[in-house]
């Protein structure tokens, strides 16, 4: 039996579901799941039966809860240091500490105009220039982590870590939205989109059952 329970919102809207559910797949363990989904009446009510927050996710692990998808990333990453969830080397640690901590306190104006929507596929449309401004410094950033970091595999530092975890639901809105990109934040796009636990966790988003208009209007 395990002992790692994470609970998530809905697979095709919860970004930050999406974060440490793709780390704790990266560990390896074993896992159960309790998905709740958002914006019902009960909502609040049930994520409060497992997190103090009221919001997801949050991890249960021997007798304790982490919520706040970071700190569970952080969690995880020193449970299972062979998971290799932050770089060994420390100047590329620091790296990508430096751009997950970026992703999970910025990018608003991409969060707002572009909702996660993990099932659906929109026609290209012309972006507000604040959050164009989010996708070129996106970009900047991977082709900077790739640049320095990303020898000896096709993520932000080689092999997958948690800073590729943070930013695996802008892979999902670039995906959703046609967003232009140059050719190497494309190519790790389509990286991103063909490991295995991301085909896992689109697969699920389009098997729910729950479709709510403020996340998919029209």
């Amino acid at each position: 039996m395990t002992d790692l329970t994470i609970v998530l919102g809905n697979k095709n809207y919860s970004s930050w579901s999406l974060r440490p559910w793709l780390a704790l797949k990266q560990t390896g363990a074993a896992f159960k799941e309790i998905v709740i989904p958002l914006d019902q009446s009960q909502t609040r009510e049930s994520i409060l039966r497992h997190s103090p927050s009221g919001k997801v996710p949050a991890l249960i692990h021997d007798g304790r809860t982490v919520w706040e998808s970071l700190a569970i990333c952080e969690y995880l990453a020193e449970l299972y240091p062979a998971a290799g969830l932050w770089p060994a080397d420390r100047t590329a640690r620091a790296h990508a500490r430096a751009v997950a901590s970026e992703m999970h306190g910025g990018f608003a104006p991409l969060r707002q105009h572009l909702p996660v929507i993990v099932r659906r596929q929109y026609p290209p449309r012309e972006l507000p220039a604040d959050v164009q401004e989010n996708v070129n410094r996106m970009q900047a950033i991977w082709q900077d982590c790739r640049k320095h970091f990303g020898a000896g595999g096709p993520f932000l530092f080689g092999s997958f870590t948690n800073a590729d975890a943070m930013y695996a639901p802008v892979v999902t809105r670039f995906h959703t939205y046609q967003i232009g990109l140059t050719e190497g934040a494309a190519d790790y796009v389509k990286a991103m989109r063909a490991w295995p636990a991301m085909q896992e966790w689109a697969e699920a988003a389009r098997n729910e059952p729950w479709i709510h208009s403020k996340y998919e209007p029209d």
